[in-house]
């Protein structure tokens, strides 16, 4: 990704608050913004609406990942997985903090948008900045 606007890094968290229609979601505004996210989001995201078994999210599901830029899973990305964390992270957190964290190192200019306390406070421990709305 080159320089540019701010981007808003979608966790899980959040996309699954809004296609289940938690009461804890973000502002409707996040929808309309550029939004990126590891490829790994769309297996998450779908791995827990079929665990779930709620077919009529899918269109939700559909509409988000077809609006979301993503990045892939490659060496380049995931090798600062390899190297601790600053605080205790989770394997699939690792991976979206290590994409973030590499773009970021490429000159994107991204926040991450989480409802996740670990995930927020390992990303506040890297210098990421957290989305506002």
């Amino acid at each position: 990704m080159k320089p540019g606007p701010t981007v808003i890094y979608l966790d899980s968290s959040v996309v699954l608050a809004h296609v289940f229609l938690e009461s804890q979601t973000a502002p409707e505004s996040l929808w309309n913004d550029e939004l990126v996210s590891s490829r790994l989001l769309e297996y998450d995201v779908w791995n827990r609406v079929h665990n779930r078994k709620v077919p009529q999210a899918h269109p939700r599901v559909r509409t988000l990942v077809a609006r979301t830029g993503f990045f892939e899973l490659d060496r380049s990305h995931l090798a600062r997985t390899l190297e601790p964390f600053p605080t205790p992270v989770r394997s699939l957190d690792s991976l979206h903090l290590a994409t973030i964290e590499y773009e970021r190192a490429q000159g994107a200019d991204i926040v991450l948008a989480s409802f996740d306390r670990r995930m927020l406070a390992a990303a506040r421990a890297l210098g990421i900045p957290i989305y506002q709305a």
